[in-house]
C-alpha cells in the first residue's frame, strides 16, 4: 500500500497551510480532524476513536501523534519518516488515570514548542476537551490560538490530482445508484436494498475499489422520506411509496455526494411530478449561477427564486463543500449554500447541492457534486436526475 499521491502533491499542501499560519501569527498548528490529517499527509486508519492529532510548524512536520498501535499505518499510507511518526505506549489506551494527550504534551515540550504559538481544531469531533486540556496543561508557557477550519479553508481549492480522484469517486457513486434502482422493488428489505447498495460502493468499478463513505448510505422510503437523514429498517418496501436514495462513492477518502429518487407504482402521483418539476428547475438555476466569483447566497437566492414561483418552501441550506472525509461526516464544514451567505466561490472547489424536500407524509431529493469552474460548473455525476416509476 502507498499513498494515493505523490509526495510532491503532499509537500503543495503543506506549503499551502504554513502560508495560512503566518498569516494567523501561528508556530505550530495542531490538527485533530481525521480529514485534515489525512488531507496534509495521506495518513489513513481506523484509529481515530483514541487520541490522534498531527503537529506542524513553520520549519518541520508533519508529525503524527497517535497510538502505538496505529503508528505501523503512518509508515506504508504516508511518506512520513521515521523522526515524524511518534507513538505513545499501549498502556495509556482508555485509562481513567492516566491521559494520553498528557504523553503526547511532554514529546511536545521536549521538541521545543513550550512557549510557541500554538493553533488547534477547536470544533472537531475527534480532539476531545479532555485531550486538548492535558495539552494545555502540559504546556502551560505556550500561547494557545484557536484556529479552527484553518486546514479546512486550505482544501476548499483542489489540485488537479484531487478532482481527477472525485471524477473516480462519482463513477463509483453513478454504480452504487444504479444498484439501488436495479434493486428496488415491491417486498424488497430495506436492509436488504442497503447491504447491496453498500457492497456497491465498496467494490467500486471495474478499474478501481471504493472506501467507505464517511456519510453512510440512507433510505427514506414512505413516511420516513418526510425527514432528513432516518436509518434503514427491516421493512420492505411497498406499492405507492416514494423513495429517496441518499448515497455517494468514496475513492481513497474523497467524497461524492448523490441523491435520486425512485417511486414505486404505474404512475407517479401528481404532487410527486409537481414538485420534482421545481425541484429540477431550481437545480438547473443553481447550476447555472454558479461558477467561481459567485457569492454561495447569490446561488440560494437562484433556487429560492424558483421555489417562489412555485409556492414551496426549504428552511435549511441546500448544500456545502465536500471532499476528503471521515465518519461521521463528509462536508468540510466551510462553503454553505443559504440566504445572505457572502462566502464567494473560488474555482476548482467542490460542493455537493443537495434539494431535499421533506413533505407531509412524504418526500423526495435530487443531488449533484459539482466541481466550480471560472464561467460555469461541471457536475460529477453522470447518472440521470428523472424521478424512476419502478412497477
Amino acid at each position: 500500500m502507498a499513498p494515493p499521491f505523490q509526495k510532491k502533491e503532499y509537500d503543495f499542501r503543506v506549503n499551502r497551510v504554513r502560508e495560512a499560519m503566518i498569516a494567523k501569527g501561528l508556530d505550530v498548528l495542531i490538527m485533530g480532524d481525521p480529514g485534515n490529517i489525512n488531507w496534509i499527509c495521506g495518513f489513513d486508519a481506523w484509529s481515530f476513536y483514541t487520541p490522534q492529532m498531527m503537529i506542524l510548524d513553520l520549519s518541520n512536520g508533519p508529525i503524527w501523534l497517535g497510538r502505538e498501535m496505529d503508528a505501523g499505518a503512518a509508515k506504508f499510507t504516508t511518506y512520513l519518516s521515521s523522526k515524524s511518526i511518534v507513538s505513545y505506549p499501549e498502556e495509556l489506551v482508555q485509562r481513567p488515570d492516566v491521559h494520553p494527550s498528557k504523553y503526547l504534551a511532554d514529546w511536545m515540550n521536549s521538541a521545543g514548542y513550550g512557549g510557541a504559538k500554538i493553533g488547534y481544531e477547536s470544533d472537531v469531533y475527534f480532539l476531545s476537551p479532555k485531550s486538548l486540556g492535558y495539552l494545555k496543561k502540559g504546556l502551560p508557557n505556550a500561547h494557545w490560538i484557536d484556529a479552527d477550519l484553518l486546514v479546512n479553508w486550505v482544501r476548499v481549492v483542489k489540485s488537479e490530482a484531487e478532482l481527477k480522484m472525485m471524477q473516480e469517486a462519482a463513477q463509483i457513486a453513478d454504480h452504487a445508484m444504479k444498484i439501488a434502482w436495479e434493486r428496488t422493488r415491491v417486498g424488497v428489505r430495506q436492509s436488504e436494498l442497503m447491504s447491496e447498495i453498500v457492497a456497491a460502493q465498496i467494490k467500486g468499478t471495474k478499474d478501481f475499489g471504493g472506501d467507505m463513505p464517511a456519510l453512510h448510505p440512507l433510505i427514506l422510503a414512505g413516511e420516513s422520506a418526510s425527514t432528513a437523514h432516518p436509518m434503514w429498517t427491516d421493512e420492505k418496501l411497498k406499492d405507492g411509496q416514494t423513495i429517496a436514495f441518499e448515497l455517494g462513492g468514496c475513492r481513497k477518502r474523497y467524497n461524492v455526494g448523490l441523491a435520486r429518487t425512485v417511486h414505486l407504482g404505474k404512475e407517479l402521483p401528481k404532487l410527486l411530478k409537481e414538485t420534482f418539476k421545481a425541484v429540477e428547475e431550481g437545480m438547473a438555476a443553481v447550476m447555472n449561477k454558479m461558477s467561481s466569483g459567485v457569492k454561495a447566497g447569490e446561488v440560494h437566492s437562484a433556487w429560492q427564486d424558483v421555489l417562489n414561483h412555485y409556492g414551496l418552501e426549504k428552511k435549511s441550506r441546500i448544500g456545502y463543500s465536500i471532499g476528503v472525509g471521515y465518519p461521521p461526516d463528509w462536508g468540510e464544514h466551510t462553503i454553505s449554500f443559504r440566504p445572505g451567505e457572502k462566502t464567494i466561490l473560488p474555482e476548482n472547489a467542490v460542493v455537493h447541492i443537495i434539494l431535499g424536500m421533506w413533505m407531509d407524509g412524504w418526500g423526495m431529493e435530487l443531488s449533484e457534486t459539482l466541481h466550480v469552474q471560472k464561467r460555469d460548473c461541471h457536475r460529477l455525476s453522470k447518472f440521470p436526475q428523472h424521478i424512476q416509476l419502478i412497477s
